[in-house]
């Protein structure tokens, strides 16, 4: 045991050094004021106005001004919505039955038949099938 010897130096610990961003917390500036520390404060060129944000929607307005083009989504021809009319009517069914034997749901035979839907020639192929009519070709 004659080898052993204790070290009895003090260990320092010490807190890391304050961050950027803590050493502009206010608080820490108004510590600094209390304590008489010279405090530097900078404007930046933009801070408080919204003036980078409204520059770049300026620009995209302009284009949407000058966009005339009138888009809309294709639509079920009255053709096909009256055919399909037709071809369930003489069946007996109802739009509820159709969806049912083409396993839709029933809105979306509402929707061929009032027009609203965006025409899927997938469902336009099962209505065919469930009602054993040609709907498509008859332009």
């Amino acid at each position: 045991m004659a080898g052993l010897s204790q070290d009895w130096e003090p260990v320092v610990i010490r807190k890391k050094a304050p961050t950027a961003a803590a050493r502009k917390d206010e608080k820490a500036v108004n510590a600094a004021r209390r304590a008489g520390a010279e405090i530097e404060t900078v404007r930046k060129a933009t801070a408080g106005s919204n003036r980078a944000a409204s520059s770049s929607t300026t620009l995209n307005t302009r284009k949407l001004d000058e966009d005339t083009e009138n888009l809309s989504h294709e639509k079920v021809p009255t053709e096909l919505k009256k055919a399909i009319m037709q071809a369930r009517q003489d069946k007996k069914l109802t739009q509820s039955q159709l969806a049912q034997l083409i396993n839709e749901k029933p809105q979306i035979i509402q929707e061929y038949e009032s027009g609203k839907a965006i025409p899927n020639q997938q469902i336009i192929s099962k209505l065919e099938r469930a009602l054993g009519a040609k709907l498509r070709g008859k332009k």
